[in-house]
């Protein structure tokens, strides 16, 4: 059964970039210390990372972080989702229009602009086709940004939750959380490492 799983680093006071995010800045400043553990060598760090790039058969991202992904300071063959892991999976953006061209022309995007729920069933029927063809069970990653996927918990999108929660307090920068909806969350695995806490929840 193909799961919507929303995954993304935060710092201990809750900002997923640093302040004054922006192109060429794309985490803020210090928010590349978010996602050290991505580059750790610490066997627990890889095994997150390899298990949770393995189990994605559709990737959802707004179009801000798009714009970074694919900017020219973006993602490269080292840097890319799930580098190094796994095949990559495809790509759903949510935008209100189309970009006018793609930089990363050899990874798979599909370009949502009528809203978050028909890019999430875009993706659904990405990774469900992908399950099909693997033979085993894929699922929808939600990777960001933070507003993507505030909105997406707000809208009861989410069925699971994954936290890396980084050693870092940013002061400042772009809230995982802010004046959103309730949720009640039910915590479902912990690994702890030098440099995260992982923490995955279900979402009810």
């Amino acid at each position: 059964m193909t799961r919507i799983i929303a995954d993304i680093s935060v710092s201990l006071d809750g900002f997923v970039t640093g302040p004054d995010p922006g192109p060429g800045n794309g985490l803020g400043t210090g928010g590349e210390a978010l996602h050290t553990w991505a580059f750790s060598d610490d066997p627990e760090d890889r095994r997150v990372l390899r298990e949770a790039t393995a189990r994605s058969g559709a990737v959802v991202l707004g179009r801000r972080l798009f714009d970074l992904v694919d900017g020219p300071d973006g993602w490269d063959d080292t840097t890319g989702y799930g580098a190094g892991e796994v095949g990559r999976p495809a790509f759903v953006v949510v935008t209100s229009s189309p970009p006018e061209s793609v930089r990363l022309t050899d990874l798979d995007w599909t370009f949502v602009t009528t809203g978050l729920p028909d890019a999430v069933t875009a993706a659904r029927e990405r990774a469900e086709a992908a399950s099909a063809d693997s033979g085993k069970d894929l699922d929808v990653v939600l990777m960001g940004g933070g507003a993507t996927i505030g909105s997406a918990l707000d809208a009861g999108l989410v069925d699971a939750l994954t936290l890396h929660l980084a050693p870092v307090v940013l002061g400042s920068g772009t809230p995982l959380f802010t004046g959103r909806a309730p949720h009640t969350l039910v915590q479902r695995g912990v690994t702890a490492t030098s440099t995260a806490t992982h923490v995955s929840y279900d979402v009810r």
